[in-house]
């Protein structure tokens, strides 16, 4: 079984459309940490499947070290990304992690990543999806 961290913040649709498609696809082969920047970040993910859900910058801290998979928005590894919720103890516990970081690329955060193709949010989703899959067969 894989251990994805999932991490977002404001009202957690990013991280809602994620869990509820990690759980469609991998049902019980995968556990879901749902780490919010806020409680309805949390709420969100809990309610779209999440195993187990933590607020805050010391949740988010000493959880991705413990996963497998870190999921969220490119933002997640910008401090004072999203409104100033990703702090830079996050975006510094984040990169240090040994796990996998499969981010999304929204463009939300002054972040543009070159060579990145253009598609649908849904897309998005399903690429992240298959690459934590992929993660199961290593």
């Amino acid at each position: 079984m894989i251990h994805v961290a999932v991490v977002d913040g404001q009202g957690g649709g990013v991280s809602k459309a994620l869990v509820e498609s990690l759980r469609r696809a991998l049902g019980s082969d995968v556990r879901i940490t749902a780490l919010g920047t806020n409680s309805a970040a949390t709420s969100a993910m809990l309610k779209a499947g999440a195993d187990e859900g933590a607020t805050g910058e010391n949740a988010v801290v000493v959880n991705v070290a413990r996963a497998d998979v870190v999921m969220g928005a490119v933002g997640v590894l910008s401090a004072d990304s999203m409104l100033g919720e990703i702090t830079a103890a996050m975006t510094a516990a984040i990169g240090r992690s040994p796990a996998r970081k499969v981010l999304l690329p929204l463009n939300r955060c002054n972040l543009d990543v070159a060579g990145v193709k253009d598609m649908p949010f849904s897309a998005s989703i399903e690429e992240a999806v298959a690459m934590v899959r992929a993660s199961l067969r290593e």
